[in-house]
């Protein structure tokens, strides 16, 4: 039986607000401390867009406050579109009135799961890790949004690269505030090994007229990232970024020479077949 490869969505849904213009910040700005009446519907369509993926991480979804009626986001999306798993890392806690998360929905078992706080002035960014084994071999998935401030995430990048230096092949997805070539990325990169898909970076900020690419996908060098971009789906002032993700397996210097020779093996969380 062929096994399939990885899907991984990242998304800031914006509190399932659904900005669609810039004046839409002015007019709809009571609803980052309001309930409204449109959340729960904007909810179900993030639903269908994030049904196909195996990972997803998710950034500004609350975790369950007095602006989204008690509704923790995540846990509403994950049972809508019939996620096995969904992992949540509040990391700016204004009590009943609002409480911004890191969150990781999974269709796969999580064997781990761990919280760490990124450095910084204020408190109020981290990084949400989950591990899993997949065809035998341990796979680290970070999510994480950083800061506004250059200065800031550049301290914040280093802390993430030791994260990802500590574990095996990792998957690093998020809000970077960063472009692909910025100095914060790029040290990233360099630090912990990562790269970004081959594919010419898309913006994705504004969603209705995208001038920026500040959500990123990378991934270690054992990993290679395929499919790779934006989705045109207006329901947050972000698009989301997806990519399928495939072990690269190196050739096999004692192969004989008709021995086909594969460049990729996909990502499974299914067991080995037994003879």
């Amino acid at each position: 039986m062929s096994q399939t490869a990885l899907r991984l969505l990242t998304y800031n849904i914006q509190v399932a607000i659904g900005s669609r213009r810039y004046r839409h910040y002015v007019s709809h700005g009571w609803k980052y401390v309001m309930p409204h009446g449109q959340s729960l519907h904007n909810l179900d369509r993030i639903a269908e867009v994030l049904a196909p993926f195996d990972i997803v991480g998710l950034q500004e979804a609350d975790g369950g406050s007095f602006r989204t009626a008690f509704v923790d986001q995540a846990r509403y999306l994950a049972a809508s579109a019939a996620f096995a798993s969904c992992q949540s890392m509040i990391t700016r806690d204004f009590g009943r009135f609002a409480q911004h998360t890191n969150s990781l929905l999974s269709r796969l078992p999580v064997q781990a799961v761990h919280e760490h706080r990124l450095p910084g002035a204020m408190d109020g960014r981290g990084v949400l890790e989950a591990r899993f084994n997949l065809d035998g071999r341990p796979l680290s998935v970070f999510i994480t949004h950083l800061a506004l401030r250059q200065r800031t995430r550049m301290r914040q990048v280093a802390y993430v690269a030791e994260l990802v230096n500590a574990v095996g092949p990792s998957v690093v997805m998020g809000d970077f505030n960063a472009k692909p070539r910025s100095r914060e990325l790029q040290l990233l990169c360099e630090e912990a090994g990562l790269h970004m898909s081959t594919r010419p970076a898309h913006a994705t900020l504004p969603s209705w007229r995208p001038r920026v690419a500040v959500d990123h996908i990378l991934a270690s060098p054992e990993i290679v990232l395929e499919e790779y971009g934006p989705l045109p789906e207006l329901l947050s002032d972000h698009l989301p970024v997806q990519a399928v993700a495939r072990w690269k397996v190196t050739a096999d210097p004692e192969a004989a020479p008709d021995t086909p020779d594969e460049s990729e093996e996909p990502l499974s969380a299914a067991p080995p077949q037994s003879a």
